[in-house]
């Protein structure tokens, strides 16, 4: 189990996060969510050891998490972390750098582990060309193959999939998480892509103003929101009174139909592809809601909610 008391980090003796106190058990996928600069990569940074925290503990199972004032090398054997920036090699081949940190002892062994993770990521094409000539998005994926070669007991991810273009995301994702559930490599993703969140992440964590603001279930976090914040983190949301109290309700929860008591106007129509998001205008209050149709500008049109 991965144990996080973290009570004060400061840069610059500026407080940026505080009161970050929390578990991971072994195996399980945890997300951090927040707007940006909330403190997710710093956070990151503090677990795998990069950067020294002004007063906290951190423990993987009974071992002690220090960082650079401990360590002459930060980071901790057992754990792995992928940065934005990748940090590959650029003059030695893909092959090469996934290697890196291979025992030689075994060159069978070893260029069946490096071909293995290659074809998990669908790099195997590229083998034997210099990571200078790869693309960002290639480079993303040689990078994850690297942090996963020596299977990490913990492996934390800063917006792993940010530069993968969406025609390969959604399919290399499905094959990165399940492999990571399937060698039980305890995860933490830092993310703004809300599809690494809701399908894969066993728990989400919600940062903001420095501290942990909500923690649960993806279904629990989406459904039951305690916070607008949290909520507009999914997407679009509206703060709506209904029924004497003020909710929030996502766009697909509204219906057009013949009458009810939410008469909006239609200021925008936004094609979503499966739909069109609808701007609209309830008395003095900006709302949204989904259609299957277009609908003209300065439309009156009546509201229903529903639960999902």
């Amino acid at each position: 189990m991965l144990k996080i008391n973290l009570n004060k980090f400061s840069y610059l003796n500026e407080s940026i996060l505080e009161n970050i106190d929390f578990e991971v058990e072994k195996g399980a996928q945890l997300s951090l969510i927040g707007e940006s600069g909330c403190g997710k990569s710093s956070l990151l940074k503090i677990i795998y050891g990069l950067l020294d925290c002004d007063n906290g503990t951190f423990f993987w199972n009974d071992v002690q998490i220090l960082g650079p004032k401990f360590h002459l090398v930060p980071g901790m054997s057992f754990m792995k972390y992928l940065a934005q920036d990748f940090d590959l090699m650029p003059f030695i081949t893909v092959g090469e750098n996934v290697g890196k940190f291979l025992s030689n002892f075994y060159p069978k062994k070893k260029q069946d582990r490096i071909d293995e993770l290659l074809d998990l990521v669908e790099m195997s094409e590229f083998k034997h060309v210099k990571a200078k000539f790869l693309s960002g998005g290639q480079m993303q994926r040689v990078a994850l193959a690297r942090v996963l070669a020596q299977e990490p007991e913990v492996l934390l991810l800063d917006e792993p999939f940010s530069h993968i273009d969406n025609f390969r995301k959604n399919d290399l994702r499905r094959k990165i998480f399940t492999y990571l559930k399937e060698k039980q490599i305890t995860t933490i993703v830092a993310s703004h892509d809300i599809n690494d969140v809701l399908s894969f992440s066993d728990e989400v964590l919600v940062l903001k103003n420095k501290t942990i603001l909500e923690k649960a279930t993806p279904k629990e976090l989406y459904f039951h929101p305690k916070h607008k914040y949290t909520a507009a983190l999914f997407g679009e949301v509206n703060e709506i009174e209904i029924d004497g109290k003020v909710q929030l309700v996502y766009p697909n929860q509204f219906h057009v139909v013949e009458k009810s008591n939410f008469k909006v106007e239609v200021l925008t129509s936004y094609f979503k592809g499966k739909c069109f998001l609808i701007e609209a205008k309830l008395e003095n209050q900006i709302l949204f809601f989904e259609n299957e149709k277009e609908i003209p500008k300065a439309t009156l049109v009546y509201l229903k909610k529903i639960d999902l």
